[in-house]
């Protein structure tokens, strides 16, 4: 028998979680539907689902505040957040926390379908990876941490290290910037944009001691890693 891949679904819409679960069950996803952040919680921990889908605004514990808690522990699981927000800041919000991805209220169950299976294959490419060395850096794709010449380590966001890996797959070559929102954040809207380039600008702080390193912005075009 094959196994079903896991999901944690949090909702507190009765009503749209039921239709959520029976729609990813149609597809051969096994779903733990949860109605607020605590039991998201608990059933996250006994169950250990493959990928979590947490709506923002729930009772008890929020999406975002549960996704805090779980990236704690757990650097590699992929999240998408549903939300009725779409404010610049709530979408940066979200990334920076640790979420994958993210779809605003209402959805098609197709484009979270296509969402999913993206991010499971990504996570797959992910533990096909160990070390990447480039100029004075060791960046550990798996544990999403990068180190300079022997000093200490420094904790990537799973966004940071996905963004990072594409660069220096793409070293010393345009980095397409409709190509990368796509693939990384779903798709290419102005929040995504806005919030790709706030990465940009982590990843560049965590790149500097090394003055043979940069990432140009490509006006119109994308990111270049210049190595």
């Amino acid at each position: 028998m094959t196994k079903l891949t896991k999901i944690l679904l949090a909702e507190d819409e009765p009503a749209l979680g039921q239709i959520i679960k029976e729609s990813l069950e149609t597809r051969d996803f096994s779903v733990i539907l949860c109605a607020n952040g605590e039991i998201a919680l608990s059933k996250y921990q006994s169950e250990k689902p493959e990928l979590l889908v947490l709506d923002v605004m729930m009772p008890k514990k929020d999406g975002f505040t549960l996704a805090k808690e779980i990236r704690k522990t757990d650097d590699s699981i992929p999240i998408i957040f549903l939300t009725a927000k779409s404010q610049t800041q709530d979408v940066v919000e979200g990334f920076s926390i640790g979420g994958n991805d993210y779809l605003k209220k209402p959805f098609s169950m197709e484009e979270l379908i296509v969402r999913i299976n993206n991010l499971l294959h990504r996570t797959q490419e992910q533990k096909q990876v160990d070390t990447i060395n480039f100029s004075n850096y060791t960046f550990n794709f798996p544990k999403q941490t990068l180190q300079y010449k022997n000093d200490a380590i420094v904790q990537l966001t799973h966004r940071e290290a996905h963004l990072l890996f594409h660069l220096i797959k793409n070293k010393n070559q345009v980095l397409d910037r409709s190509l990368i929102l796509n693939k990384l954040w779903g798709n290419d809207d102005f929040f995504n944009a806005r919030s790709m380039d706030v990465f940009i600008t982590k990843l560049r702080k965590k790149l500097k001691q090394d003055s043979e390193i940069e990432i140009i912005n490509v006006r119109g075009f994308g990111y270049k890693l210049i190595c």
